[in-house]
């Protein structure tokens, strides 16, 4: 019979990535990040079999050391480790900016993108998006010199 093996999300593999790209890392320092950064803590039969498989595939090392009287396996990123990690964040980056994108406006002074709150004004008699009331009153004061 085939061995089974665990199902890992796609989130669940990159943030594992990203965390070790931050530095080494124990399995349970992992649990315990991931569990804050996404509200919910994988169980060690989630994180500990894909440390072997990113351990077999050669994106992680891994050292034993001490702590107190207890021994600890740390992972660090090997190079293919960190390029993977980057590779998965710009296809990530991708996939939200494709979702966001259409939900942006841009502010009519500064040019930056706004998803969420910013400032809107009648200015002439047309309603234009700023990123906040500094940019549209400077926005004003541009155009009133002109």
């Amino acid at each position: 019979m085939p061995e089974t093996e665990p199902h890992f999300t796609s989130l669940t593999k990159f943030y594992t990535l990203q965390l070790l790209k931050d530095g080494p890392r124990h399995g349970y320092e992992i649990m315990e990040e991931l569990g804050k950064r996404i509200g919910k803590k994988p169980s060690p039969g989630q994180i500990y079999p894909l440390l072997k498989k990113f351990k077999r595939s050669g994106l992680v090392s891994q050292k034993v050391i001490l702590v107190g009287d207890r021994k600890k396996k740390v992972y660090t990123l090997t190079k293919e480790g960190a390029l993977a990690a980057t590779r998965m964040m710009e296809s990530f980056s991708g996939i939200v900016s494709a979702i966001l994108e259409p939900k942006l406006t841009k502010c009519a002074h500064c040019g930056c993108k706004v998803y969420e709150g910013g400032h809107r004004e009648n200015i002439g008699g047309k309603v234009m998006a700023f990123c906040c009331v500094h940019c549209a009153r400077t926005f004003k004061e541009m155009k009133s010199r002109k």
